[in-house]
Formats: C-alpha cells, structure tokens, sequence
C-alpha cells in the first residue's frame, strides 16, 4: 500500500491576492473583466504572472505564441507535468474563468517548491496566452493549438478581429513574430492537469466544493436556414402555407426536447435565429438558426446527432420547406487518463476535500493538450452556476481545496 500524499497547506490570503490582482488587468464595473489576447491589458496580466513565478522561485519562458510557463526543474530529467489554464476573459467575464487554473499551478509549485524542494520530475505552471476566442473569432484555443502543432502559417490571413486586424498583426504589436509559431510546439509533456471553474450548477446542487472531470464533452456547431415562401399573413390560408417560422418553431421544440429526454449530460442550444423579412403581418421567407449540440459520450454524442437531423429533415419535408445546414465546429469529446482519475480522488480523499466526478460541458485547453499529453481535470465549485460573465464566483475555501487536490497529485507525479 502506497504511502499517503503528506497534507498541502494553502495560504488563503495569497489565493484572493492573486486573484483579485491579476482581475486588475482589463477591470471593467464591478467585479467584470475584459482581457482579450494581444491587448494591453492581456500583455499586463502575463507581465504580472510572469512576476509572480520568479517570485515563487520558478524560472520563466515565454514561447513564441505568448504562452507564459513558470518551471521548477526536476532532478531526474525526463518529461515535464503541467498544469494551467488560459489568461484570457470573455468580454466582459469576470475573475475566474481560465484565469484561476493558471494561478493555482502557480501557487501548487510555489507551495511544493517551499515545502518539498526540488522534484525528480519538471514541473511546469501555465498561463495559455487564449481559449476564448473573444477577440478572434475562430482562434479559439490558440495557445493550446500553437503547443500542440495545430496552428500553420496558412491560418494567420482568415484570423481577424472585429476591427479588421489580423492575429499576426496583434502578434507584432506585442513584440511577437508570428513566423516563429512553430517553435512554440512541445513534445516534452506527460502529463497534463488543468484546474477551472466548473461553470455550471452540479457541485453546487451537491453541496461539494471539488469535482474530477472524467471527460470533456464533445461539441457540435451547426448553421442551419429553412426556407419557405413570403405571403400575406391574413389572405393565405394556413393549410397551404410554407412557413419556415412554423417549421423554426417546431423544430427548436424537437432538438431541445430530444437532448431533455436522452438525460444529462447531453444538451443542446438554439442560440441565434434571424428572420426575413421579419415583419408582423409576413408570412416569412425564410429564418436562419444555430444548433449548439454536446455529449462528453461518442456514441451517445453521434446517436443525439444522428436524431436531431433526421427529425429536422422530416419536418422541413413534411412542411414543404428548404432545409440547409453546414456544421461549424466538430470536437469529438475528450477522455480523461482513468489512471489521473484515480489518482486525483485518492488525493482528494487524503487531503480531506469531498468531491464528485463529472463531465465537463465546456470546452476547455485540455482538450487540445490530449494529443500530447495524458489530461484530467479539477473542477471548483462556481456560486449559482454562474460564469461568462461578471458575475462569476467561487469561494476562497473552495478554492483552497481544489488546490489541494492538484498540488497533492502533482506531488505524486513529480516527487
């Protein structure tokens, strides 16, 4: 029987010193952040970080994507453990979404480096420079990608902002060279732990402050239009209509009500629609629509997928309407390593945090460190589910015991 993991000691004053500091860089009212990649107050929040690793005694790099890693070198060589999140917000969002993983590896390896010294194996803490996609649309994941092999050359021209400006540009203006992207890659990584806010409401129903991600959910993203004929709403009779709202509505009804019936953790959204000519007294043309669809099982995942198009196709031919879709964004669900699993709920278990195990329903970095990387997860519990917004809280307390659990286990992995 393995020795147990000794009790990590976290300093709760740190914790909401760290946080409440770097949510300084890109404050909006209240408690919101605004903090998109290449901007000021992105290039102060990794400034800020990067302090803080030097302080804890780590050694600073930052690649050529504009990720920041704080290292503790290992004895022994081999490959590294990390652990991280994403420095980037919403716009606004509030104090903790990525933000709180990239500050908990960091206070996990200043508190094992104080309390235990040097490891045999390399740590590594990490601010990813985005995740969002909040400034650039389709750049989601952009420092996890660069990590990974997944950006090229070619994707720079069709990364632009809302102003007009390319991501290469925001690169140089930042003192990065966007030619350099490829140096950014890694292949040293074994493992990779990624604590986050949970943003949803489960840990809280459970009246739990830490949960252990088994596996990430899959997502789709479709864009889909129906397309009908305009009439007057008054002279044409309903039983000879083609009305793409009546469709619209019908539809929606289905798609949600079919994720509803399959049961958590499957879900699915209709987000955006627009109509044309969207008047009152219009039969309408024709009404375009996104579908948000996830499940964290790929079966279950192409089953809800396989349902929702054929009970759209049925009812856009049984109304006589013109049905297109093009799927957007296509991410197969993410595993977690079972034996990360299992070693995240012993330690919890000896550091004394009570938590549950659960899919994540958000997308997160992890998912895109999985083709290097074995990955697992450490969820906090988030006040009313709330996140993406200013509104976004977790505790101290429950803070404390995520951290717990993540320095306990990178203990086990690295000492």
């Amino acid at each position: 029987m393995s020795k147990p993991t000794p009790s990590i000691e976290v300093d709760p004053e740190l914790v909401e010193h760290y946080v409440v500091e770097l949510a300084s860089y890109g404050a909006t009212e209240g408690t919101g952040v605004s903090r998109t990649v290449y901007s000021p107050e992105w290039v102060g929040a990794t400034q800020q970080y990067a302090r803080w690793c030097e302080e804890a005694g780590l050694t600073v790099k930052h690649d050529a994507a504009g990720n920041v890693w704080g290292v503790l070198a290992g004895s022994e060589g081999g490959k590294s453990i990390a652990s991280g999140s994403h420095i980037d917000s919403q716009t606004p969002g509030g104090r903790y979404d990525g933000a709180l993983g990239a500050l908990a590896a960091l206070i996990a390896l200043k508190v094992l480096k104080a309390s235990y010294g040097q490891p045999k194996r390399t740590l590594e803490a990490i601010a990813f420079c985005e995740e969002e996609s909040s400034r650039f649309p389709n750049a989601n994941y952009w420092g996890s990608r660069a990590i990974t092999g997944r950006v090229c050359q070619e994707d720079f021209p069709g990364i632009v902002d809302f102003v007009g400006k390319t991501i290469d540009q925001a690169m140089r203006e930042v003192g990065l060279d966007p030619s350099r992207i490829d140096d950014a890659r890694r292949n040293d990584i074994s493992h990779f732990i990624e604590l986050h806010i949970e943003q949803g409401p489960i840990l809280e129903q459970a009246g739990l402050p830490v949960a252990i991600v088994d596996a990430i959910t899959g997502i789709r993203h479709y864009r889909a239009s129906l397309t009908g004929t305009a009439n007057h709403a008054g002279a044409f009779p309903m039983d000879i209509r083609r009305d793409p709202m009546a469709g619209f509505a019908e539809i929606t009804s289905g798609l949600i009500n079919t994720a509803h019936r399959l049961g958590r953790p499957a879900v699915t959204t209709v987000g955006r629609a627009v109509v044309q000519p969207n008047f009152a007294g219009i039969i309408p043309e024709k009404v375009e629509f996104t579908i948000d669809a996830r499940h964290p099982d790929a079966s279950k995942r192409r089953r809800l997928y396989e349902m929702h198009e054929a009970m759209m196709a049925e009812i856009a031919d049984r109304r006589g309407l013109e049905l297109e879709w093009q799927v957007m964004i296509d991410h197969e669900p993410t595993p977690s390593a079972p034996e990360l699993v299992d070693l995240l709920g012993r330690v919890a278990k000896e550091q004394q945090v009570p938590t549950l195990t659960m899919a994540s329903g958000a997308g997160h970095d992890s998912q895109q460190m999985a083709a290097i990387a074995d990955v697992a997860m450490i969820f906090v519990r988030s006040k009313d589910g709330r996140s993406h917004t200013p509104a976004e809280f977790s505790s101290v307390p429950d803070i404390v015991a995520g951290i717990k659990v993540l320095a306990a286990a990178l203990y086990e992995l690295a000492y």
